[in-house]
């Protein structure tokens, strides 16, 4: 009989500095900033900083470490024409896996695990991931990728490499709030995977090629995705009730972007997304999708089963609204997620190897032993 929950539910596998979820009250912290401080404050680059070094920049530091991000945004040109051989309906997450893998292979520094070249390639993978998630954005439309440009910062370079013009200054916040939100979040199964990769002494190409394997599960951050698609199903703010009568209440759908994991109250980051999202459909003028998953996460919790079990909108639930209003299509959404979450995969890969061992979990058997073997012939 196994001693540990499945999916080791409950199981403390390692300290760490980097973030605390505490699920219970609804708080989650960055190198002990709360959520709320640095969504308001802090840009995605100090964010990543503070993730990186313990602590947050000083005004010089935090110029030569954006002004270094900016110089390491383009990618090798083999790896674009690699992009364009592939087929054009590949889902984003798996196009943004197989070249994050071969930018290893670009990298001088690829197997070099000191901690200065660690830290050194995880700037250059922060850096890039924009760049190869807008090309292919834009290469899967048959249009062609627009390099990035030195005078503006990773947000708003996304936003202009996604879109071939000046970004406006609501994208830029909604895409640096996002990043920032996103970009840790304890032991979750993707930072997971890439502290298990960098246990084995592997590279931090091959664990954030690996993290992003585990990120494009809809039960992880392809949850957004499912819940835009969901919202798209629905339609109509006028047709919510019918959905959550018929399909939910009748059918036991469930409801993508309520519920988690780890919070049993509500996630703070879904209530910061949340404002962003009525900001942005008020500003934009295109208020229906917010109107529908208002409505929905409205019924939701008045309803008994949702109020029982504990259930509020995650972080996915308006971050799709957020991230869909901006013109990020619902297939693109997760890969703006691992260009978050890039900056604690680092963190917590630098971590890993300030006092790594192979991690390395016991299994409880429980097929048959000793089992008389049968010659071919008599099978």
């Amino acid at each position: 009989m196994s001693d540990a929950g499945k999916g080791l539910a409950g199981v403390v596998v390692a300290d760490t500095t980097k973030s605390k979820v505490d699920g219970e009250n609804g708080h989650l912290y960055y190198v002990g900033y709360t959520i709320e401080d640095l969504a308001a404050n802090a840009t995605f680059e100090e964010t990543t900083f503070l993730l990186w070094n313990n602590r947050l920049p000083s005004q010089a530091e935090l110029s030569e470490f954006s002004d270094t991000v900016k110089a390491e945004m383009e990618v090798p040109a083999a790896i674009i024409d690699v992009m364009k051989s592939l087929p054009s309906n590949a889902h984003p997450m798996g196009v943004l896996r197989t070249a994050v893998s071969m930018l290893g292979n670009y990298d001088p520094e690829a197997d070099d695990n000191s901690m200065d070249a660690n830290h050194r390639k995880a700037l250059r993978l922060l850096a890039k991931m924009p760049t190869l998630t807008a090309a292919w954005a834009r290469i899967r439309k048959g249009q062609e990728p627009v390099a990035p440009r030195k005078d503006l910062g990773l947000a708003a370079n996304f936003m202009y490499m996604l879109n071939d013009r000046e970004p406006t200054e609501t994208e830029i916040q909604a895409i640096n709030v996002y990043l920032v939100l996103l970009a840790d979040h304890g032991f979750n199964a993707s930072t997971f995977t890439s502290r298990v990769v960098t246990s084995t002494d592997g590279d931090i190409y091959s664990a954030v090629a690996a993290a992003i394997g585990s990120l494009k599960g809809p039960k992880h951050g392809g949850a957004n995705e499912a819940a835009m698609k969901m919202f798209m199903e629905i339609g109509d703010p006028a047709k919510v009730d019918e959905f959550f009568t018929k399909r939910v209440k009748g059918e036991g759908y469930k409801i993508m972007g309520i519920g988690h994991r780890v919070y049993k109250a509500p996630d703070p980051r879904g209530g910061i997304l949340h404002v962003h999202a009525k900001a942005l459909a008020e500003s934009t003028g295109n208020a229906a999708w917010y109107e529908v998953a208002k409505r929905l996460e409205d019924l939701a919790r008045a309803d008994e089963y949702f109020i029982e079990r504990k259930l509020y909108a995650n972080v996915d639930y308006y971050s799709s609204i957020v991230l869909y209003t901006v013109g990020i299509e619902p297939d693109m959404m997760t890969c703006l997620f691992a260009m978050s979450r890039i900056a604690g995969w680092a963190a917590h890969i630098i971590e890993q190897w300030g006092d790594n061992r192979l991690i390395r979990p016991k299994a409880n058997y429980t097929g048959e032993i000793n089992v008389p073997w049968v010659p071919l012939e008599e099978r």
